[in-house]
């Protein structure tokens, strides 16, 4: 090439040059928004040197090597080391067997509470002659916590609502329990599969049950959204977490060839001509009725249904609570009162296209009323006295674990929701058999069952089949 040619493509080459020097500047200026340090390499800096070079390698050295692996825990503590650090120690023979009869074949140590602080107890157990093994009082196969721990832990976890951290927290703190959070989540897994049985006979007796009140709220496994359903009776609570709120959850609950009792509800589709004799909740339409009221108080149509409305439910509340009644006498109020929400739809239910959203709410208020009235369901706790006109007995059971839910603390796995169910049942319907609800008359029944092998809960069963055989043959 000639000189003239070198430079025309030297003087090409710098305009290119320039051209793309311009075009990185402005890519460092809009890129500089989002990542301000990326200002400083467009200064320029001068490459480190001296010992800021040595440090640059070393340190890009140690991300080429990758984090050093963790040391390994040592594991599981042999059960010598345990049980020499036993404070107390306790033998334990079988029935009718004489000591010097028998002989150690196994030594365990166990966390109990004594007088509110954790002890550690050494236990030697003895064989009989005939080979069998005793089980230690109180503490479930395989345990080294005593029941007592895993009851305290489960009632602040579940019915009172703290964390695990913290309910490791209060144990360590007032009773001196050494406990870590795995541990305390494995000892609530222990303890629902210990009581798993006691579960099923619950759901068992829910279904023949005389009256059942019934409630769902929102729930979440994991990030999935489901349900809990709880169900009340007069003695026995049942909690659903994770369930699906269908016909289908509610069929298995409460089989329609089995369940011939009341049942208390809401107005939600699901429940809707479900049983052979159902109470609509007066709370829920009340409710509704006083939120249109307050809301819009130029609207006097409003009020005075409100008022009539209100009436109504007290006069029937009072007829319900007549001991002077018989069964005539309470079929002739109730068609009393029915006559009297026919009244009531005749003068308030009108519906035309162009309502404005509060009245196409007010007539589908008056509308639901008269369809309850229709179904029979809006008088049952008339006719029978034993049931409650509204079901918010099981709305005060979903609270704690509302506020669970709001807080968070919701089921993380399938297998977490069921052993919540599981734990909660139990202990709510601890709550309602026993006189006193306090940790020592717990523990005095769940030790009687571990002791003889049947439940509270069993013999109110083994009650119900002798009673009626058909109960133990269709749940076979």
């Amino acid at each position: 090439m000639s000189v003239e040619q070198l430079l025309d493509l030297l003087e090409k080459q710098e305009r290119t040059i320039r051209r793309l020097q311009g075009e990185v500047e402005r890519l460092k200026q809009r890129l500089a928004q989002y990542e301000p340090e990326i200002q400083s390499e467009a200064q320029g800096k001068d490459p480190p040197t001296g010992a800021e070079a040595r440090y640059s390698l070393e340190a890009e050295e140690k991300r080429r090597k990758g984090r050093k692996k963790k040391k390994k825990s040592p594991g599981r503590r042999p059960t010598k080391l345990k049980f020499a650090e036993a404070e107390t120690f306790e033998d334990v023979y079988p029935d009718n067997a004489r000591p010097k009869d028998c002989e150690v074949v196994r030594e365990r140590a166990v966390w109990r509470l004594k007088d509110g602080r954790a002890v550690l107890v050494g236990y030697r157990v003895f064989q009989g002659p005939d080979g069998v093994e005793p089980r230690i009082p109180g503490v479930t196969p395989r345990c080294e916590y005593g029941i007592e721990i895993l009851v305290v832990l489960a009632f602040l976890v579940y019915i009172t609502g703290v964390s695990l951290d913290k309910a490791c927290a209060l144990l360590g703190f007032f009773c001196r329990l050494p406990l870590s959070k795995s541990q305390a989540d494995a000892l609530l897994r222990q303890l629902a599969r210990h009581w798993e049985t006691e579960f099923e006979t619950l759901c068992d007796l829910i279904v023949y049950a005389a009256v059942v009140y019934m409630d769902e709220t929102g729930w979440k496994v994991g990030t999935e959204g489901c349900s809990l359903w709880t169900f009340a009776s007069k003695l026995h609570r049942v909690f659903l977490f994770g369930c699906r709120k269908d016909g289908d959850t509610l069929d298995q609950m409460l089989p329609p060839d089995l369940f011939q009792g009341v049942g208390v509800s809401d107005d939600a589709a699901v429940y809707r001509r479900r049983f052979l004799q159902g109470q609509k909740c007066w709370a829920h339409l009340l409710r509704k009725a006083i939120r249109l009221a307050l809301l819009y108080p130029r609207k006097k149509t409003y009020q005075r249904f409100l008022d009539e409305l209100m009436r109504l439910y007290y006069d029937a509340k009072r007829a319900a609570a007549d001991k002077r009644l018989g069964p005539s006498g309470r079929a002739r109020r109730v068609e009393a009162f029915h006559n009297r929400v026919s009244e009531l739809f005749r003068r308030y239910w009108r519906l035309t296209p162009d309502m404005k959203p509060h009245e196409r709410d007010f007539a589908n208020l008056v509308d639901e009323l008269f369809e309850r009235m229709l179904d029979e369901e809006l008088f049952t706790f008339v006719l029978n006295p034993e049931v409650d006109a509204t079901n918010n007995l099981p709305e005060r059971l979903q609270r704690a674990p509302a506020q669970d839910r709001k807080a968070g603390r919701t089921s993380k796995t399938a297998a977490g929701a069921h052993r919540r169910s599981v734990i909660m049942s139990v202990l709510e319907s601890l709550r309602m058999n026993l006189a006193e609800f306090t940790l020592d008359t717990v523990l005095d029944e769940i030790n009687r069952w571990m002791h003889e092998g049947v439940s509270l809960f069993a013999r109110q069963w083994q009650d119900l089949t002798a009673k009626s055989p058909k109960a133990a043959f269709d749940t076979g």
